[in-house]
């Protein structure tokens, strides 16, 4: 039977806290340093502490050191894996080999290693190779087909496939984009990405010739694949990935409480097949909405295959949900067509820009609602009837979303039984004994013991049935006894299984190979222990990573996502010729041109640096 784990992501503790109370199996969550989201870090001591919240529910807590190192920093990457192995953690994510040196020459280190999606883990050979090292979880890159999951998970089953299920998507492989880095000196790899694929282009051809003017060609929908999580599940994945740790704590409440609500109803249709990875069950207090939370437009990206409407090239910001057209504008207010109800202080927004012009995203406030008619703090001038209006800031949700949405208790029988020298009290595995002299009771005391013993107050635990034996059980045992017994069978955490890092051998059997060795920048090795590990692996040509040593022209992004197809001109998919002269360019506003090479036999685009 496959244990299903539905990991949530964490900003902080009270992101974390929240994640586990809204059903999460598991937490990912960055520490001080060293993670790929910067601005995302947390101490170690905040992290003990999700530790031992999680692990009363048997979930568990990985924490994210998934940025390359340099060699200063060694010493104190070191050290703070050796603090989170000795707090508990249940696994760190990583990008840089030399953490695998670590847990190899430490015997102190059993903490498991999971290969991060920043090791760009996109074929059935590389998974195969981290596989032999040692890694027996890998974050599969976000671009994949359920074809291609399946057949990784058929070439190499006793590996843990990690897949994205929901949020922010990268357009380039992750792990191999440094436009960040080459445009703005903040590496993706350092986790401070400056978010080139955000910005407005011109697209052009050889000639000068503008394709496109001004769009967001690289700004990409968010994920949400929810109506997907079977297939995934049939596929061979075993751990659902919500995108995250810089989102808000009602985004993490809602779209965890979505996608556990809907692992939930896919597990009771196959008991026999799924079960949850951890324990415990959720009662909301609100009904989740995935449209109701930061969102660019959805898709499911490349798991059914290639689509035309994987990207947002209008904007780069959250549209919300759709709530109706407008229909008449009076004055200063105007009334909406359609069944949404409004609040005063929602946000609203809507696309000016009419055929063959750039679309722009507007947005404002409702000051008053009266009915279907609201009256916006200040009207906005392009605002027609017919528009149609998005609500990108949802006053009610937020106001329900403010307070306490979740209570995740454990159901637990207890029996307490009679002993030769006193009394035991059992609740699951948990068993615990009181020697005590034994008093027969003057008079009934079944209720008073079932009052005492279900008075699990904030434990994580629900008391559904209380068992005495003997049937008649005729003792009498003081109130404060049961109390006792009670809190010493409800102490403590939940047995959380934890792996361990190990490696088979100190030589891969699948060796590495670059097709280009003149681009072995693309291992992203940035200190000495890093470098000494692939060499014992075998690779020959090596260079070090693009933030230590840029390149002259360099390929800064490899992309599945791929303009040619999009414009309708891909040959491969039925397009048509273009008519424009290759190669083409993505241009910025400031004139900076990067080129487009359209590889065809890997149904690739990668976007190089014009030096």
């Amino acid at each position: 039977m496959d244990k299903i784990e539905l990991l949530a992501p964490a900003k902080n503790l009270e992101c974390g806290i929240a994640a586990i109370d809204h059903g999460a199996d598991a937490v990912y969550i960055g520490a001080q340093r060293f993670g790929a989201r910067v601005a995302a870090g947390n101490s170690v001591e905040d992290i003990a502490q999700l530790c031992t919240y999680a692990h009363q529910y048997g979930a568990k807590v990985y924490v994210t050191v998934n940025t390359i190192i340099y060699d200063e920093e060694l010493e104190e990457t070191q050290q703070l894996i050796s603090n989170l192995n000795d707090i508990g953690v249940d696994a760190i994510l990583v990008q840089d080999m030399a953490i695998t040196q670590f847990s190899i020459f430490n015997s102190k280190f059993s903490i498991p290693l999971h290969a991060s999606t920043q090791t760009d883990n996109r074929t059935i050979e590389k998974v195969q190779w981290l596989r032999s090292i040692g890694f027996r979880r890998v974050v599969l890159a976000r671009e994949l087909s359920l074809k291609e999951i399946a057949a990784i998970h058929q070439a190499v089953p006793d590996v843990e496939l990690e897949v994205f299920v929901h949020g922010a998507l990268c357009v380039s492989y992750s792990g191999q984009c440094y436009a960040s880095q080459y445009c703005f000196g903040r590496s993706a790899n350092r986790g401070a990405c400056a978010q080139f694929c955000r910005l407005p282009f011109d697209l052009e051809d050889a000639d000068g010739n503008v394709i496109e003017r001004g769009r967001h060609l690289l700004s990409l929908k968010d994920m949400c694949r929810i109506d997907m999580l079977e297939e995934l599940m049939e596929a061979g994945a075993v751990s659902f990935k919500i995108e995250g740790r810089l989102k808000d704590i009602d985004y993490v409440k809602n779209v965890t409480a979505a996608y556990s609500q809907r692992l939930n109803e896919i597990i009771a249709r196959h008991p026999d097949k799924y079960q949850r990875a951890s324990l415990g069950s959720c009662t909301y207090s609100f009904t989740p909405n995935l449209q109701k939370t930061f969102n660019r437009g959805f898709t499911d990206y490349f798991l059914l295959g290639r689509k035309p409407d994987i990207f947002s090239p209008d904007t780069p910001k959250a549209l919300g949900e759709y709530v109706g057209k407008v229909k008449e504008i009076r004055g200063n207010s105007f009334n909406v067509a359609g069944t949404a109800s409004f609040a005063n202080g929602d946000g609203l927004c809507f696309f000016k820009g009419g055929r063959g012009e750039k679309r722009i995203l507007e947005g404002f406030r409702v000051n008053r609602v009266e009915g279907n008619r609201l009256f916006p703090y200040q009207m906005p001038s392009d605002l027609k009837p017919g528009t149609a209006l998005y609500r990108n800031n949802d006053q009610e949700f937020q106001r329900v979303m403010a307070g306490k949405t979740a209570v995740r208790k454990i159901p637990v029988e207890m029996i307490l039984r009679e002993t030769d020298n006193g009394f035991e009290l059992q609740m699951g595995s948990r068993c615990i004994s009181m020697p005590m002299e034994k008093q027969i009771a003057q008079k009934p005391q079944h209720e008073n013991i079932i009052r005492q013993l279900t008075k699990l107050g904030n434990t994580p635990y629900e008391c559904t049935s209380v068992h005495l034996e003997p049937h008649d059980f005729p003792f009498f045992i003081p109130s404060s006894v049961l109390t006792e017994m009670r809190r010493s069978v409800t102490s403590g955490a939940c047995e959380v299984e934890r792996g361990e890092w190990r490696t088979e051998s100190e030589k891969s059997n699948y060796p590495l190979s670059l097709v280009n060795p003149q681009r072995s920048y693309l291992y992203n090795i940035s200190n000495r222990q890093a470098r000494a590990f692939y060499e014992q692996q075998g690779l020959k040509v090596i260079a070090p990573a693009f933030e230590l040593s840029p390149v002259k022209n360099p390929l800064i992004m490899q992309c599945r996502h791929c303009l040619k197809y999009i414009l309708g001109y891909c040959m491969r998919q039925g397009g048509e010729k273009m008519p424009w002269k290759e190669p083409l360019y993505l241009k910025l506003d400031d004139g900076r041109r990067f080129r487009l090479e359209f590889q065809c036999s890997a149904c690739q685009m990668n976007v190089y640096g014009e030096d």
